[in-house]
């Protein structure tokens, strides 16, 4: 099982990233798959996730309106788009098999990762 998450960089505020996590291993009919951060100092936090059927998404309040996640299932992969970047969405950021269904009172309990991608937002 293998998450590879990329499309990380240095952007400025206001600006735009689209993320990609590229599964192998299952498939996300299978599974649920989301995305954490981790900031320096900051506690681990989670942005999204996407349901097996995709009708389930969830999103963080901080990220909400400006984050889309979405998914390819012909390519395995599961994607952010990241809009309208705040100084505070500077972090690694992580894609995940999402153990909670992405249900939207319990997501956020993380299994497998692989390595993140950083995303600072600096002017």
């Amino acid at each position: 099982v293998q998450l590879q998450a990329s499309g990380g960089g240095l952007v400025q505020p206001g600006g735009s990233l689209r993320l990609s996590c590229v599964v192998s291993g299952f498939t996300l009919d299978e599974t649920t798959i989301g995305w954490f951060r981790q900031a320096p100092r900051k506690e681990r936090e989670g942005v999204s996730c996407i349901g097996i059927s995709a009708g389930r998404i969830n999103y963080a309040d901080s990220v909400k309106g400006r984050f889309t996640i979405s998914r390819d299932t012909v390519k395995n992969t599961v994607y952010l788009q990241l809009n309208n970047l705040k100084l505070e969405d500077t972090g690694l950021y992580y894609c995940a098999r999402e153990l909670g269904g992405c249900m939207a009172s319990a997501w956020g309990h993380w299994g497998s990762w692989g390595r993140g991608t950083q995303v600072t937002v600096s002017s």
